[in-house]
């Protein structure tokens, strides 16, 4: 199935550029359709509040988290990163398999290549537990230092602990925008396509024209005083260097992909060559 519009959007503007993440917080979500339900896994990019992407699967399994994962890797930098999640334990295991990188064999060797683990990953977990109307939350470090786990949380959020209260805020944006995904609703959605279309709409307009009171900065303005600069995440993640609007994000094309000669055997025609000198060069 081709992608939808702006999931191609979303790929070319946030997908394809690499960064120093610093923190990500990622979990997932349960929404409601004609034929039973699925579930949509977000990520969200703490210092940014920039949305990473989405997948949707009608399980709850390894393949949803490690997808997810794997988004979230290929757009890392090799940098300290913490990652923050609930108590699943499949996000501690897709991550520690997508956070890896190939060791060059030496001269000689034979056989795979050897993958060796990312050293700065730091992985924590939130788990929430309700005993007898008492809420009990235990915050658990999976892998890393704990100093450097602090020093992250503060360089990322500036204060508090341990935590998936961003991601948890973003869930609550999805779930005001699509009527499937609220928790007491009627609101069905009739085909899973319907649900990934929505998806990436309420992405795209939340990372590009939506301000986030949090991402505003004091601007000093001189004998004047100060004034706040408001922020969309896409601005903040340095994606752009404006708000969009509605119009400017549904009119938005995507370029077509670099064009590459085909291969053939023997020697190109010289209509071949014509249009590799026109368009290759």
């Amino acid at each position: 199935m081709a992608p939808w519009r702006h999931q191609q959007v979303h790929e070319h503007l946030v997908e394809s550029s690499q960064h120093d993440l610093e923190q990500v917080q990622a979990d997932e979500i349960k929404a409601k359709t004609q034929n039973g339900t699925l579930w949509m896994a977000f990520a969200i990019w703490v210092p940014t509040r920039l949305w990473m992407g989405g997948v949707v699967s009608p399980k709850r399994d390894m393949e949803l988290i490690q997808s997810l994962a794997d988004k979230v890797r290929q757009m890392a930098l090799c940098r300290p990163l913490l990652l923050a999640v609930d108590g699943l334990a499949s996000y501690v295991s897709a991550f520690r398999d997508a956070f890896r990188s190939k060791f060059p064999r030496q001269d000689g060797e034979t056989g795979r290549c050897k993958m060796v683990s990312w050293s700065d990953i730091y992985i924590v977990q939130v788990v929430k537990q309700r005993v007898e109307g008492v809420l009990n939350v235990e915050r658990r470090i999976v892998q890393g230092a704990k100093n450097m786990i602090e020093n992250l949380i503060q360089k990322t959020q500036g204060k508090g602990v341990i935590n998936t209260a961003f991601i948890e805020r973003l869930n609550a944006t999805f779930r005001q925008r699509i009527a499937p995904l609220a928790r007491r609703s009627r609101n069905l959605a009739q085909q899973t396509e319907t649900l990934v279309a929505g998806m990436y709409l309420v992405g795209c307009f939340y990372n590009f024209c939506d301000l986030h009171h949090s991402l505003r900065l004091k601007l000093s303005v001189g004998s004047f005083g100060y004034r706040w600069v408001q922020r969309t995440p896409a601005i903040a993640a340095k994606l752009t260097d404006h708000q969009w609007t509605p119009t400017e994000l549904l009119h938005f094309t995507v370029p077509p992909p670099r064009w590459t000669m085909p291969s053939q055997r023997g020697r190109p025609s010289a209509a071949i060559l014509k249009l590799a000198q026109h368009w290759a060069v």
